[in-house]
This record gives structure tokens, sequence and C-alpha cells, in this order.
């Protein structure tokens, strides 16, 4: 059952990975690795099973493509800062064809043996884990490191297991056989790092996943629970239930996106069934053009009327005889611009922005935002200072828009500096997840975000500010996202405020 349970976790993951929209070449190369990792656990299975030679050949071959994948995943998980080199990759594929050469062919006979294919495996997959830990010792204290951590701690909780697995085949049985559980637990664990590059959405996804462990596992007590109030007997053991209901969960997601993806690969002809494809998508849909035909039609309705009062004030202030009419009709003015604003900041938030994407060195773009801020004015009280990393790759990404939301940004960094600070602005180049990406971080040190706020910041018409919209930092958002990158905030009175964001 448990080498079962490891197959299908394997395939699924495997093939939610193939399948995704956004898909990259360490999600391709953890891909493979499942596919073999099914291969060797579903063969091994079946072999067990009905004791056919072929589904021994399955699980033999799946056994030997595993070292040089997970060589190659490693190092790109890595991003190649590591000593695992090509080298290793060559060596070991050398092997494992040999390997199979011994299984499919009589010329190596002495290579048949389980022991043998133990002990490789076993050995590469330490020397990948002694590269992680040489990883995490070098790497800088960061989001990335903190994710590499954990990935440690799990593959030492699985080689646990499968040491108490082997005490177990000598005769010391202190467990049943869980290491292909924690095999696993741990696939699933490494598809959740390499899917959520955001350590706040990876937080909040292994919050979830212990969530549904602890739920399994109450779930199975109330089954024992309910069985002994109806008098009922069971032989299934209670890592049997238990299994076997994680099973059920963890397979929901994969097969839910598998099952989705091919949905819309056969009706993707059939305009009439676009509704049953995907309902949420659909809804989301006509949902944005609602709002933007609203949008529109407010904005019409709103600035007729303010074009008017605006001109009135105007003529009046023109033949205004009184100082105090003046200034009254000069605050008319005002607050009607400031509607204007308001109103082409909601239609700004309210239409899907249309992009004009071109690879962009991001430190011209923000070079031109420091020379925008001091062209402006900025108050002789703030520094602005700058850290740009040189060499960093360039980005697709619409320039007008991405200097909007640094510009943005850095505005409102300044407002919380009313007595005065500094305003940095920083790159990075971020290699952690097989992608290249770009860090760009602008921070300031005025009084602060309160937690509180912080988790509303990026909602629509939220403001702690008198005069504020509450729409800045929303469009802000929605020009990231629509990027693929990422931004999160932090903040604290003593430190003051850094926004971060990556593409």
């Amino acid at each position: 059952m448990e080498p079962f349970i490891a197959a299908a976790v394997s395939l699924a993951v495997s093939v939610t990975l193939i399948t995704k929209r956004k898909t990259n070449y360490l999600h391709l190369l953890f891909a493979a690795l499942c596919f073999a990792l099914f291969s060797d656990k579903i063969g091994s299975f079946l072999h067990a099973v009905l004791g056919t030679t072929y589904w021994r050949a399955v699980h033999y071959v799946g056994t030997l493509l595993i070292p040089p994948l997970l060589i190659m995943f490693a190092r790109a998980s890595f991003g190649y800062r590591t000593f695992l080199a090509i080298r290793d990759i060559m060596v070991t594929g050398l092997m494992s064809i040999i390997g199979i050469l011994a299984f499919l062919t009589p010329l190596f006979p002495w290579a048949r043996h389980d022991v043998l294919l133990f002990v490789y495996n076993g050995g590469i997959a330490f020397y990948c884990f002694t590269a992680l830990l040489l990883y995490i010792g070098n790497e800088p204290a960061g989001p990335f490191r903190a994710r590499m951590i954990a990935v440690a701690v799990a593959c030492a909780i699985t080689a646990v297991f499968g040491m108490i697995d082997i005490m177990g085949m000598l005769g010391h049985r202190m467990l049943p056989p869980l290491f292909d559980v924690a095999v696993a637990a741990l696939i699933y664990f490494v598809f959740i790092t390499i899917t959520n590059p955001d350590l706040y959405e990876w937080y909040g996804t292994i919050i979830r996943s212990l969530s549904v462990v602890g739920a399994v596992l109450v779930s199975t007590i109330l089954f024992y629970v309910i069985m002994a109030l109806a008098n009922q007997s069971t032989t299934m053991p209670f890592s049997g239930v238990f299994i076997s209901l994680l099973f059920i969960v963890i397979l929901i997601d994969p097969v839910k996106d598998l099952l989705r993806s091919a949905v819309n690969y056969f009706l993707k002809d059939y305009d009439d069934l676009a509704p049953l494809v995907d309902m949420g998508t659909v809804s989301r849909q006509k949902d944005y053009a609602s709002l933007e035909e609203m949008a529109t039609g407010l904005a019409h309705e709103i600035r007729n009327p303010l074009g008017s009062i605006k001109g009135a004030a105007q003529y009046l202030k023109a033949e205004a005889e009184t100082t105090g009419t003046s200034k009254l009709l000069t605050i008319i003015i005002e607050e009607t611009d400031r509607l204007n604003s308001v109103v082409s900041q909601f239609l700004n938030y309210a239409r899907p922005h249309t992009f004009n994407v071109e690879k962009q060195d991001i430190n011209r773009i923000v070079t031109k935002v420091v020379s925008l801020i001091k062209a402006k004015g900025a108050p002789s009280t703030i520094t602005i200072e700058e850290n740009l990393a040189a060499h960093l790759p360039g980005v697709k990404i619409d320039g007008e828009q991405m200097l909007q939301v640094l510009l943005n940004i850095a505005l409102n960094g300044i407002e919380a500096m009313p007595d005065g600070g500094t305003l940095r602005f920083g790159t990075a180049r971020i290699i952690g997840d097989g992608r290249r990406k770009v860090g760009i971080s602008i921070a300031d040190t005025g009084q602060g975000i309160e937690a509180k706020d912080r988790r509303e910041i990026f909602k629509p018409f939220y403001t702690t500010k008198k005069r504020g919209t509450g729409l800045g930092l929303s469009i802000c958002h929605k020009i990231v996202r629509n990027h693929g990158g990422t931004i999160r905030v932090e903040s604290s009175s003593d430190r003051g405020t850094t926004f971060f964001i990556r593409i």
C-alpha cells in the first residue's frame, strides 16, 4: 500500500507541473524526477502483487533514472552555485545506463543486485543532501535560505524513516514501514516549495497543509470511535486509515488541476460550453468587464458636472470682489481637481491594463525615478541613497507602468518622513527556484505602518491619509501581479517601511 501511495502522489505532482500554465525549467526537472520515482514505486508495488518480470523492470529503470535527475534538479534549485557539476550528471547517467543494461541484458550479471541499487541511490541522495547543507551555510539570511532549511529538515526526517525501515528489515521492527509515505510527503512538500516563490504564500500553504494533516488525524480517530460505538470491528490498522485519508486529501488539488486542464483542452473550441469549463475564470472575466463598464459610465457622469463646477468657480473667482469669496472659490477649484484625480485613479484601477512589454534595465528605471523625485523638489531633509546591483539581467516589463509603481511607493515613503530621513533604493539579482529574477526594494526611515494596516494597504479605497484615495497601492499591486511578480511590505515603528518587489 505504501509504495502505491508514493507512486500516486509522484504521478499527480508530475502531471500537475507539466500541465501548469506557467511552468519553468525547474518545474520540468522536478516533474521528470517525480515520474522516475513513480516508475520506481509503481513497479515495486505491482511486482510484489503480480510477480511479473515486466514490473520489476519498470521498478529497476525508474530507480536508476533517479540519481542523474536528482543531481540536475539540485543544481537548478541552488542556482548552479554548488559543487554539483555536469560531470556528476554524466557519471551518474553512465552508471544508470550500465545498470539498465545489466537488467535488460546478460552483460553485467554482477550489477543486478538490489543491495547495489540501494547503496547507489542512497549514496547519491546523501551527496545531494551534503550539497544542500553547504548551500545553506553559504546563503545569506533571507526568505530563500529559510525555505532551504525547511527542505533540509524534511529530507532528514525522510532519511530517519528510511533507516527505521532498514532496521525493520533486519529484524528490529519499531514502527510499520512508513518510508514510502515519508517520501510522498517530501515530494508534496518540495512541490509546495517550488510552486510558491513568495515566502508569505509559502508560509500560508505550509500552515494549510499542517491543518489538513491535523484534520485527517482527527478524522481517523473519529473513525475508530464511531466503529467502537457501533460495536463494529475493523482489521484496518490505524496507520492504514490515516494514510488512505491523507492520500485522498493530497490528491485533491493535483487531480482537480489535471481535470481542469483536460476539460479546458478538449472543450476550448466550444464557446457555448465555456461556462462549464471554468466557472471561476468566466465569472471573474464578467466581473472585470462589468467593473470597467460601470467605471467608465460613472466617470462620465461625474466629470461632466465637475467640469461645469470648476469652470463656474474660475469665472466667479475672476469677478470676486472680496478676499474671503476668492478663497472659497479657490477651495472649490482645488476640491474639484481632487475629485477628478480620484475618478482618474478609479479608472486606472478598473480598466484592464494593456502592456507594452520590452526587455528593460531595472536600474535605469530606478535611476529615472530618483531623477523625477529630485526634479519635483524633494525636501532638503530627505536623503536619497541608491544601492543598485551591477550586471542585472534584463526583465520583460512595461517600463512606464513599473516606473509608476516605484514612483508611487517612493512618494509615499517621503510623505511618511515629515521630519526628514533616508529613502533607499536597492536592486539585486535573485537566483533561487530555477528562475532568474530581479528584486527591488524601496525603504524609508519614517513612522512605519501598523500591523492592522499592513494587512489592508493593497485593498482598493483603503487609506490612512486624510486626503488619500486608497487606490495608489492597489494599482501598484495590480501592475506587479499582472507582470507575474510579487510585492510585499515589512514595517516597524523604529525602522520604517520597506517594500519588496520581485519580477
